[in-house]
């Protein structure tokens, strides 16, 4: 009997810890007597992280003139708490195996989630946040990352959630009618297990209710505007059926002018092709 999210987690050992990788590279990010060498040793020591991370940074995702080959240039030009960023983001996404293709195609899964996270860090450059942008972006990464335990752990009551939603119900509404919670406060407790930082678990709790995120609300209202655009744009699914509604105070709150919409389209469908193409490559 599932009576809370902690019950899904609860032995599920693919998801009990991040890759070793990104644990060293937290720890010496968070350690001052840690130099760049250092940071850029222990991410060259995993070959298929390196690769992905340098395609990514030569990607449009930044847009960079000159190619940046090495780690360690990575690390002087993006930043080092960036690097760290987009290491979590790539590493979760290749953590995930197993979950049925008839309730959730992961291909569609991702592509929504890299639009979303894409959509989020381009509003925060027009907003100017102090948040950096990477950081927007591993939110839209990770923000439906309690549906992947969902269809996982418990596929026939996700099931039971895609088919409410079917009728129109947005598929959030449908989870809490089912288990009463729903993937993002899986997700939210997915992110305080691995002690991923307070902000992420905050905007993944309330993705769909930016006014319940307290000190975050701003930047969960980001996140929730990047997740309705990626979906108006049909730029992948994470099993939506339908668009969900806008929280109107959540656009009210990132203060920008609609006419921001369409350059911040055309950037977001550019993007997303190559970075997803990027991410995903195999060598």
């Amino acid at each position: 009997m599932i009576s809370k999210p902690e019950d899904l987690l609860r032995g599920y050992v693919q998801v009990s810890s991040l890759p070793v990788v990104y644990t060293r590279i937290n720890e010496a990010v968070n350690n001052p007597r840690s130099s760049t060498s250092d940071i850029s040793k222990i991410i060259s020591d995993d070959p298929g992280l390196t690769s992905r991370l340098l395609r990514l940074v030569n990607s449009a995702f930044y847009g960079y003139p000159n190619k940046i080959d090495t780690i360690s240039r990575a690390l002087l030009v993006v930043g080092t708490q960036q690097l760290r960023e987009l290491a979590l983001a790539t590493s979760v996404i290749t953590m995930f195996e197993g979950i049925s293709g008839h309730l959730v195609n992961m291909e569609c899964f991702w592509r929504h989630s890299i639009a979303c996270g894409i959509t989020a860090k381009i509003l925060s450059t027009y907003m100017k946040t102090e948040t950096h942008s990477e950081r927007f972006f591993v939110a839209g990464i990770v923000h439906d990352i309690g549906r992947l335990i969902l269809l996982k752990k418990r596929p026939d009551q996700a099931e039971e959630a895609l088919m409410i939603g079917r009728s129109g119900e947005p598929l959030f509404k449908a989870e809490q009618t089912v288990l009463g919670f729903d993937h993002a406060d899986i997700g939210r407790r997915l992110l305080v297990i691995w002690n991923i930082p307070a902000i992420l678990q905050e905007i993944v709790a309330f993705h769909h209710n930016p006014e319940g995120a307290g000190s975050h609300e701003v930047e969960t209202a980001v996140i929730h505007v990047a997740d309705i655009i990626a979906h108006g744009l049909q730029l992948g699914n994470s099993g939506e059926y339908f668009v969900p509604p806008l929280n109107e105070k959540a656009w009210e709150m990132l203060d920008l002018p609609l006419s921001i919409l369409p350059p911040l389209i055309e950037q977001v469908e550019r993007e997303v092709n190559e970075v997803q193409r990027q991410i995903f490559r195999n060598n």
